[in-house]
């Protein structure tokens, strides 16, 4: 899809055209709706520099994986969402930031069944680094989103939670890493699913302000992997006072650093 050819969801949305990295990223995505934001560049900057092939899982209009494609010159990314107008969009984004050569994008549900995963294209035991920012409400708690596109993006059964993690440990390589960011409140029930598939897992909580209660974490586990579970000291994004982001994740922001980890 080209935005010069919208289709009939980009008709009927009004889109932004976003800057991240300081400008080296542009991204289009709905102005109503989820939105792509720190968390998408946290997770795009947090994978291992060595990594040549990346899995997206629920990808959106690809932010996190545009910023990983701009960290890294030797990686290729594979976008996945069930939602078919984000991936028109994804695709345009990568297209726009030229991307193309190194990235594709596949219409499908991230808790199918592995013979229709398998069908669609998703390779197994084959992805150096899959990362996620899965839903997070469950349809019986919070408010449902009215618009469909922003309901799809943060409200899933709790059940279906585990099927991401599963997703993400068959499609991973062996050795491989698994990166999700998540509300702090549901970490109990990723922890688990993690800690049942990998080891090696590394926790980092992270809060708006030095002081202020954790409010998202980013969760790591390797494939294969006994090592045990570790949880890091907390960070904070912003200084004591004033809007202005942390040195660490200032850098990260820019696009000058990734997170290190």
């Amino acid at each position: 899809m080209s935005l010069d050819q919208p289709s009939e969801f980009v008709k009927h949305q009004t889109l932004t055209r976003d800057a991240f990295l300081d400008g080296r990223l542009t991204v289009s995505q709905p102005r109503n709706g989820f939105r792509a934001g720190l968390d998408s560049v946290l997770l795009g900057a947090a994978t291992n520099r060595a990594c040549t092939t990346l899995l997206d899982l629920g990808a959106g209009v690809g932010t996190a994986s545009l910023v990983s494609l701009a960290h890294n010159a030797a990686l290729n990314a594979t976008l996945v969402d069930h939602n078919q107008d984000m991936m028109l969009l994804a695709k345009d984004n990568i297209a726009v930031n030229d991307f193309a050569n190194r990235a594709i994008t596949m219409v499908l549900d991230v808790a199918a069944k592995g013979a229709v995963r398998a069908a669609a294209g998703l390779k197994t035991d084959y992805y150096a680094s899959v990362i996620a920012n899965p839903p997070f409400f469950v349809e019986t708690e919070g408010t449902l989103a009215l618009d469909p596109g922003r309901a799809g993006s943060r409200h899933m059964r709790a059940d279906l939670l585990d099927l991401w993690v599963k997703t993400a440990a068959a499609s991973a390589a062996p050795g491989g890493e698994i990166i999700f960011i998540y509300p702090l409140d549901s970490l109990g029930a990723l922890l688990a699913a993690f800690e049942q598939r990998f080891g090696g897992v590394i926790i980092l909580p992270m809060s708006p302000r030095p002081g202020e209660p954790v409010t998202r974490v980013m969760i790591k586990g390797i494939k294969g992997s006994r090592a045990p579970t570790n949880m890091l000291a907390g960070r904070a994004l912003h200084g004591p006072t004033g809007r202005g982001f942390a040195a660490e994740f200032d850098a990260i922001f820019r696009g000058r650093a990734r997170l290190v980890w």
